[in-house]
């Protein structure tokens, strides 16, 4: 029903799942924990791989142990396909004698690729050999990789939904931050879809690194192109000049905006308590 990729960034250590599918919200296949792993759980899916499987892989379990012992009390065992990737680029998976051809996995270092019900064994292989190649940020290069999937065939049905879940490698993070959390539930391109809410979603992620050598007309221009609404450009600009220090420049930005409607400046004060721009600009907004 589905091909999926688990994925470990050699770099910085972040742990991702991407998943398309012909079903509806396959985003509940996704699970991953910070500086734990993650797991993809599909076919037929037993969602309590992934809460169970990380929980053991937390434990100190490894991969192949985790998911051996979960298969052992599952007596629909044989239905199941699933993916553990742990924080360390060790992976197990399984791929039951009853998933529905064609069907398999293919796993190495830092990557697992698995799917059923597909066009043919080159999809998962598509998509483990696209994710080692590419290059660019773990949740890009999970979307390449699904995206050489769905080339090289992808689910034989068609297509409905896709998910992105992308967490820290730092173990000390909390367990509901996540770096990307994206779900296509229903959608006749889901990874067109999933590809227009990540660009968003990651403009809106790099406002978090602004400092004073970040280019505001730079980051204004890709705030546009990935699609934000006007205000949250505006917005953009102004975090970025106030990481330069320049309150004017941040004001001059932010001013059409509080003027076209007054609770903005409402909106603006909370932005200057919680330290996104600074106080000085309420002042200069008048």
């Amino acid at each position: 029903m589905t091909y999926s990729i688990v994925g470990r960034d050699e770099a910085n250590g972040e742990l991702g799942v991407a998943v398309q599918s012909r079903a509806f919200g396959v985003g509940f296949c996704a699970w991953a924990l910070p500086g734990v792993g993650a797991v993809a759980t599909q076919s037929f899916t037993e969602r309590s791989y992934g809460p169970r499987g990380l929980d053991l892989l937390a434990a100190g379990e490894s991969p192949a142990d985790a998911l051996a012992q979960l298969l052992e009390a599952d007596e629909q065992r044989d239905f199941r396909q699933v993916a553990f990737l742990a924080a360390d680029g060790r992976t197990a998976a399984h791929t039951g004698a009853a998933c529905i051809p064609d069907c398999g996995h293919t796993g190495r270092p830092g990557v697992s690729a698995q799917g059923n019900m597909l066009a043919s064994p080159a999809v998962w292989h598509a998509a483990a050999d696209t994710f080692a190649a590419a290059e660019g940020t773990l949740a890009e290069r999970l979307l390449a990789a699904l995206d050489a999937a769905e080339e090289a065939g992808g689910d034989f049905r068609g297509r409905e939904s896709a998910a992105l879940l992308v967490v820290s490698g730092d173990r000390e993070e909390e367990p509901w931050q996540r770096a990307f959390d994206l779900r296509v539930d229903n959608h006749a391109e889901p990874l067109h879809e999933l590809r227009r809410l990540h660009r968003i979603a990651a403009a809106y992620r790099r406002r978090r690194g602004f400092d004073a050598q970040t280019s505001l007309e730079e980051e204004v221009e890709l705030a546009r192109a990935a699609g934000l609404p006007e205000d949250q450009v505006a917005l953009t600009a102004a975090i970025a000049a106030g990481a330069h220090g320049d309150v004017d420049e941040a004001a001059a930005r932010l001013r059409p905006v509080a003027e076209s409607d007054p609770r903005w400046r409402e909106a603006m004060e909370r932005y200057v308590r919680l330290g996104f721009v600074p106080a000085a600009v309420l002042d200069r907004l008048s």
